[in-house]
């Protein structure tokens, strides 16, 4: 929550509440930035006794006086919670300072309830991935807390710059004892601090912290190569001929999105409806992005549709009710590792690198304008699809001096 600017106390009557005698309750309304409760003063009065100009006890006799005294100590015992909250550095609203004054502590929101709400509340909102992305940074935050911390949770106040800057440290210099995990990497390390950001600005925004920890926090990514193949290299992929038929198979799920630009997710779940006739009257895909929801409407070059052929009788497509046999992910790129080996491809291949290589090899690099590749990627933003732009202009570039160096000679 923003500091707080303004605090109002005001004594009014319940008029609305009248008991049997005619009288009515006297409360303090506590307003903070707008928001106000009502603590009770523990007094009835009748409308004639009331000043509503004032907010006090009518009259100068000795009970009046009496009330408008105990008036007076609320009003102040009110302001001296509002100034005690304050110097603790807690979250200010009407509720903090209704319990302060009736003595009940209030129970402090922690990081890792922040954590829990976030996951259970984004469940079908966030894609699986994500939600699984989220789960590893928390399960990070808990191995920080417990090194670094000596403790299980923190509350939200206690979460500042400093902080974050020593969950950062945690991050580069964790060694995992599990065999199967890795050190994580500079933009590893980025990615869970975008995602603690993330909820950071969550509990900013539902007044669990007083301000955003990260406000002077500056990201620091490194630009990574993005491997996509030369045509001269996806032919040898398509040509080559595995005695393995799993290897064949794997060939050309690759391959398929090597010509369409899906990634792993997005072509595995294909079904009949989303092939429909375009504007052109020829096939085209009509789909979502899992992962971010944008539409994706693409035309289907021959190499695709030949894929889909081939697969259209294939029994695990067709109990699975999609146009392609389903592998995971997993697998898929371990074998894609067996069949870079046996084509002789040195790159690192994986699944992303067939969406690399349709956006640069098949598409840019043969004149199709940046726009209708965004589009048909499905980014959000065109200053993603512009990466792939960079790699086009290093090839050109790289090209340019193969000519320099003929023309010369």
């Amino acid at each position: 929550m923003k500091n707080a600017k303004t605090l109002g106390i005001q004594f009014v009557i319940k008029s609305s509440k009248v008991n049997k005698r005619g009288l009515s309750p006297v409360v303090a309304r506590v307003t903070v930035n707008g928001k106000r409760i009502e603590i009770s003063a523990n007094k009835v009065i009748s409308r004639s006794e009331w000043d509503f100009g004032k907010g006090r006890v009518k009259g100068n006799n000795p009970e009046s006086r009496s009330s408008n005294r105990y008036l007076d100590y609320m009003r102040s015992r009110i302001l001296e919670c509002y100034q005690e909250l304050f110097i603790e550095k807690r979250n200010i609203t009407p509720e903090a300072i209704k319990n302060r004054f009736l003595g009940i502590e209030e129970e402090e929101h922690t990081l890792m309830e922040l954590v829990d709400f976030h996951n259970k509340h984004n469940i079908g909102i966030l894609a699986e991935g994500t939600l699984k992305n989220y789960k590893t940074t928390e399960r990070h935050l808990q191995e920080f807390l417990k090194t670094r911390k000596r403790k299980s949770d923190i509350p939200l106040s206690e979460i500042d710059y400093k902080f974050i800057t020593d969950y950062e440290n945690h991050l580069r210099t964790f060694k995992p004892k599990d065999h199967r995990r890795r050190p994580v990497a500079n933009n590893g390390v980025m990615k869970h601090l975008i995602r603690l950001k993330k909820l950071m600005t969550l509990a900013f925004k539902m007044e669990w912290m007083k301000k955003d920890p990260f406000l002077n926090y500056k990201f620091s990514y490194k630009k990574v190569e993005r491997h996509f193949l030369e045509m001269e290299e996806l032919k040898r992929i398509e040509e080559k001929e595995f005695s393995i038929s799993r290897l064949d198979w794997v060939r050309d799920l690759f391959v398929f999105s090597c010509y369409t630009g899906l990634s792993y997710i997005d072509s595995i779940n294909l079904t009949h409806a989303n092939i429909a006739k375009g504007i052109d009257g020829e096939l085209w895909i009509i789909s979502h992005r899992k992962k971010t929801d944008e539409p994706v409407k693409l035309p289907l070059l021959p190499k695709a549709i030949e894929i889909l052929e081939k697969y259209k009788n294939h029994p695990r497509a067709k109990a699975n009710g999609t146009l392609l046999p389903p592998i995971s992910n997993q697998k898929m790129n371990s074998y894609l590792k067996e069949i870079g080996d046996l084509c002789e491809i040195q790159k690192k291949l994986t699944h992303h690198t067939a969406r690399h290589t349709f956006a640069t090899t098949i598409t840019l690099m043969n004149g199709v304008p940046i726009e209708s590749v965004s589009k048909m990627l499905g980014h959000t933003k065109i200053a993603t699809t512009q990466i792939y732009a960079r790699v086009v202009e290093k090839k050109i570039s790289e090209d340019m001096k193969v000519l320099k160096n003929l023309l010369t000679k």
